[in-house]
């Protein structure tokens, strides 16, 4: 028997298949695990989808003061970061001290839109009527 023949046998082709579906299955695991806030570098944060440069360095920054206890305090920490982002920041994988996001009452109401007034000014506008010639053609020249 040859070596190339031990190799192609029904046993060890049925090993190394096993072998490359552990190694999909693990760097598919990896893929998923998330990153942890108070550990990740800044390469790791800027692969959290919605995080770049600019909000990577305000969150490292903020972190070398202290670690995040929770999401409220990075929220309240970091700019740029309020309900919103935080619950996308979360579903893309990121975590703060091990948990996901999780927006309270307080949240989701602070985060209705206000409704605004209608401003005096703009209820103010004159009505009177425009002439459409002389502001389509320009000022007559008396002719």
């Amino acid at each position: 028997m040859s070596i190339r023949h031990a190799f192609t046998t029904p046993a060890t082709t049925a090993i190394a298949r096993l072998l490359v579906s552990a190694g999909i299955a693990l760097t598919t695991l990896t893929a998923q695990a998330g990153v942890e806030i108070n550990r990740a570098s800044l390469a790791e944060l800027e692969t959290v989808k919605g995080i770049g440069p600019s909000l990577s360095t305000r969150i490292l920054q903020a972190r070398d003061h202290a670690v995040f206890a929770n999401w409220d305090d990075l929220r309240q920490r970091v700019r740029g970061i309020g309900t919103a982002k935080a619950a996308r920041l979360s579903s893309e994988g990121l975590t703060v001290s091990g948990a996901a996001y999780a927006a309270t009452d307080s949240d989701l109401a602070s985060a209705q839109p206000k409704k605004r007034e209608a401003s005096s000014a703009r209820t103010n506008v004159s009505s009177a009527p425009r002439s459409i010639s002389s502001s389509v053609n320009g000022p007559s020249n008396g002719r």
